[in-house]
C-alpha cells in the first residue's frame, strides 16, 4: 500500500523548502556581484525563502554560493531557457558591446573548457581569457553540492565523479593534474583508510526488487557471483541469490543457466561471423531469440547499460558485442570471442583513481585556482576542499582569466570574411540582454548539438555531423541523511533497482581530506547518491535519450521527491528507515544533455576514422574550434582535457603562432 504525503515526510519544512530551484541564496546575491560581471537574476523564484537567518561563520562565503543550493540543480532553472529560444529562431537585437577584447573566448565552462584555458594560457603565459557560461556555477558536469546540518558541513558531488585510472591520462592531461596540485600518490595514501570504511564493517551490496516490475518489494542483501570465482565475504552464488529473489520459478532456473551453462550460443558460425551477429542483434533479442530465455529475465538487466558512454539506452539498444565489450553480461562466454580491451593499455590497467569529496568538482576548482589564484585561497590539493570559491573575484576587471557565469552564448561569427578575419565575435546574452564580446580565437567547449546554432557559418557537413551527438539524459541525486543506522543494520553500502525510478543508491564515498572528515559512524549525517537514466524502451537510442530528455524538463522537483522518499522507504523497511524522520535536504541534479556518447552497432555504419561525426564535427574552421567530452564520444574526464588540448594547439599552432611548439612536444 502507498504512504500517504504526511507518511512520506512530504510536508516538512526540510532544506528543499528553504531554497526551491536554488534562488534564494542566488537571488539574494545578485547585486552584491552585479558589478563584477556576475547575475543570478535568471534563476526564478518559484516560491519565497521562508528560511530564518542564521549566523554566518567567519569562513562561509558571501550571499552567492551556489554549491549550497538544493532542490533542482545540475541544468537549474535560468540555464537553459535562452538556448532554447535561439534553437526555435528567436533573435537577439540592440546587441550591446561589452568593448571587451580578449586573445580567447571559452564557450562553455565546463571541464573541458576550463581546460582549454589552462592549455591556452600554459603555452601563451600572457594572453587574456574570457569563459562564458550559462549556469550559476562553473565547472559543468562537475558539480559540487553541500549541506549543512547543524554546525557541521557536508560536501557531495552532482555529476562527474573521479579521475578515472591517472594511468588512462595522456602526457598532457597528467601534465595539468601536476599543474594544479593533484598527486595521486599523496592523496591514495591520504584517504586509504577512509576508503576502506565500508568493507571494515562489513557493508556490501543488495538488489531490491520492487512491486512494480517484481511482484512484491524485497531487498536481497548479497552479491551474486559465479561459483567459478572465489567465496569473499559477502557474496552469494547464484544459486543461493536466485532463491532469496521473487523471481518466478522458471526465470531463477534460466538465470541460472545464463550465469553458469557456459555453452556456445552460435555454433557453426566462424569467430568473425560471430561477431558481425552481435554487433547487430539488442542483447535483449539476443537474451530472447537466440538464448531462447525466459522473458521474465529481462526486466534484471534492462537498467544495467544505463549511465554509461556505450551510445545505449536500455538493452534494447544496446548490441550484444557492446555487452561482450562490457563485461557485466552473461550468456556470452562460451562463444570463443576474446573479450576487447577497453583502451590501449596493457590489460586494461587504469591505474587507481581519485574521488574528491564533491567528485571533479575539486578538480575544476583546482583548474580555476590555477588560471585565477585570488577566485580559491590556498595552495595545496587538501586545504582546497573546505576554501570556499570567492565569486566575485571570478569575473573581476583586470583578471587575465575571466569566468562569466549566467551567460548564455548565442552567436559565434568572424568578423569578417573567415580567411581573412583577425577577430571572433561573440554574442551572449545575460539579464535578457544580449552583449557582444571579441576574441582573437574561440573553442567552443559546449554541447555538440548546440553549435550549429551558434555558428550559422558554418559547413553544412560539419553541422549534420554536430547535431548527431544526442547526450544521455542523466539524473545525480543527493540526498541527506540525518544518519544511515538502517543501511549498516542492513549490512548494505549500496544497491541495484533494475527497472526502478533510481537504478543505483548508494551511500557516498568515505573521502576524508585536508579539514574535511567524511561520515564514519552510523549516528552521522549523511549523503545518499542516487542515479536515475529516463528512458522510453522500444526506440532507437537517440530517441530514447530525446524521450528521456522530455521526461527530465517536464518532471517537478515534488515528484523526484515524492519517488526518493517513497522508494528509499520501500527498499529501506527492514533496517527501520522512516523517510519522514530520516531525510534532511534533497538536491536533484539534473542533466537533460548528459553523458556524451559515441556511435552504436545497432544503428550505425561502421565509420572510418575520417567518416566519425564526432572527427568531421570537432573540425577547426577558421579562428573557431570545438574542445568537450562530444568530440572525443566518451564521457570520460580525461578525454575533456585531450579535446581542450586539440584544441587549443590547432588554435596556437595554424592560426596565431604557426611555428609555436608546446614544452612537451618534443618528448619521446
Amino acid at each position: 500500500m502507498s504512504k500517504t504525503d504526511r507518511e512520506l515526510g512530504m510536508d516538512r519544512e526540510i532544506t528543499r523548502r528553504d531554497f526551491l530551484n536554488g534562488t534564494s541564496v542566488a537571488i539574494g546575491g545578485a547585486s552584491a556581484i552585479g558589478a563584477s560581471g556576475l547575475s543570478a537574476s535568471s534563476a526564478s523564484a518559484s516560491e519565497p525563502s521562508v528560511a530564518p537567518p542564521r549566523k554566518r561563520r567567519a569562513e562561509e562565503p558571501g550571499d552567492y554560493y551556489p554549491p549550497r543550493l538544493t532542490g533542482m540543480r545540475g541544468s537549474h532553472d535560468g540555464s537553459f531557457e535562452v538556448a532554447h529560444e535561439m534553437r526555435y529562431g528567436k533573435t537577439w537585437d540592440n546587441v550591446e558591446s561589452t568593448g571587451e577584447s580578449y586573445d580567447l573566448i571559452v564557450v562553455g565552462g565546463g571541464l573541458s573548457g576550463l581546460a582549454s584555458a589552462y592549455f591556452f594560457r600554459k603555452a601563451l603565459p600572457e594572453a587574456k581569457i574570457l569563459i562564458l557560461d550559462n549556469h550559476d556555477d562553473f565547472g559543468g558536469h562537475a558539480k559540487r553540492n553541500e549541506f549543512t546540518i547543524g554546525d557541521r558541513r557536508i560536501i557531495g558531488y552532482g555529476g562527474t565523479m573521479m579521475i578515472h585510472g591517472k594511468n588512462s591520462y595522456t602526457y598532457e592531461g597528467k601534465a595539468l593534474l601536476e599543474d594544479i596540485g593533484i598527486d595521486g600518490p599523496r592523496f591514495l595514501r591520504k584517504t586509504e583508510s577512509d576508503r576502506s570504511l565500508y568493507s571494515r564493517m562489513g557493508l556490501g551490496s543488495g538488489t531490491f526488487f520492487d512491486r512494480e516490475n517484481f511482484g512484491e518489494d524485497r531487498m536481497v542483501v548479497g552479491r551474486p557471483r559465479r561459483t567459478s570465482e572465489p567465496a569473499n565475504s559477502g557474496t552469494l552464488t547464484w544459486e543461493e541469490f536466485l532463491a532469496k529473489t521473487p523471481m518466478s520459478d522458471n526465470v531463477k532456473k534460466d538465470m541460472l543457466r545464463l550465469y553458469e551453462d557456459k555453452r556456445d550460443y552460435l555454433p557453426g558460425l566462424s569467430l568473425a561471423e560471430k561477431k558481425q551477429r552481435l554487433r547487430k542483434i539488442s542483447y535483449q533479442n539476443y537474451l530472447l531469440e537466440v538464448v531462447k530465455a525466459d522473458p521474465g529475465v529481462i526486466p534484471y538487466f534492462l537498467s544495467l547499460s544505463l549511465g554509461g558512454s556505450n551510445g545505449a539506452a536500455g538493452i534494447d539498444s544496446y548490441s550484444a558485442w557492446g555487452a561482450l565489450r562490457d563485461g557485466r553480461y552473461p550468456a556470452l562466454d562460451g562463444l570463443g570471442l576474446e573479450k576487447p580491451l577497453r583502451s590501449w593499455l596493457p590489460d586494461d590497467d587504469f591505474g587507481e583513481s581519485i574521488h574528491f569529496p564533491d567528485g571533479n568538482a575539486g578538480v575544476a576548482r583546482l583548474i580555476v585556482r590555477w588560471l585565477n589564484p585570488e577566485a580559491l585561497p590556498g595552495t595545496t590539493m587538501e586545504d582546497s576542499v573546505t576554501q570556499p570559491i570567492r565569486y566575485d573575484r571570478i569575473d573581476a576587471p583586470g583578471s587575465a582569466v575571466r569566468i562569466r557565469l549566467n551567460s548564455t552564448v548565442v552567436n559565434a561569427k568572424h568578423m569578417g570574411e573567415r580567411r581573412a578575419a583577425k577577430e571572433v565575435e561573440v554574442t551572449y546574452v545575460q539579464d535578457g540582454k544580449a552583449h557582444s564580446v571579441r576574441g582573437a580565437t574561440c573553442v567552443m567547449a559546449c554541447y555538440n548539438a548546440v553549435i550549429p546554432y551558434l555558428c550559422p557559418e558554418l559547413p553544412e557537413t560539419q553541422k549534420a555531423a554536430l547535431k548527431m551527438a544526442v547526450r544521455q539524459p542523466l539524473v545525480y541525486t543527493n540526498v541527506l541523511l540525518r544518519n544511515w543506522k538502517a543501511w549498516a543494520d542492513l549490512g548494505l553500502q549500496s544497491f541495484y533497482a533494475p527497472g526502478g525510478y533510481h537504478t543505483g543508491t548508494s551511500l557516498d564515498y568515505a573521502i576524508s581530506l585536508g579539514d574535511y572528515v567524511c561520515s564514519r559512524t552510523p549516528e552521522e549525517p549523511m549523503v545518499l547518491h542516487l542515479k536515475r537514466v529516463p528512458i522510453k524502451p522500444g526506440l532507437p537510442a537517440r530517441d530514447q535519450f530525446r524521450a528521456g530528455r522530455e521526461d527530465l524538463q517536464s518532471t517537478s522537483f515534488e515528484v523526484f521527491e515524492r519517488r526518493i522518499r517513497d522508494d528509499l522507504g520501500r527498499a529501506l523497511a527492514d533496517g527501520g528507515f522512516d523517510a519522514a524522520r530520516d531525510i534532511e535536504a534533497i538536491t536533484v541534479n539534473r542533466w537533460p544533455h548528459g553523458y556524451a556518447g559515441g556511435s552504436n552497432d545497432l544503428y550505425d555504419p561502421e565509420w572510418g576514422y575520417d567518416e566519425v561525426p564526432w572527427v568531421v564535427g570537432r573540425q577547426r574552421f577558421g579562428r573557431i574550434t570545438v574542445a568537450n567530452s562530444d568530440a572525443a564520444a566518451t564521457c570520460l574526464t580525461h578525454a575533456a582535457f585531450d579535446q581542450g588540448h586539440r584544441a587549443v594547439q590547432e588554435l596556437i599552432g595554424d592560426v596565431l603562432r604557426p611555428e609555436f611548439q608546446y614544452p612537451w612536444a618534443e618528448r619521446t
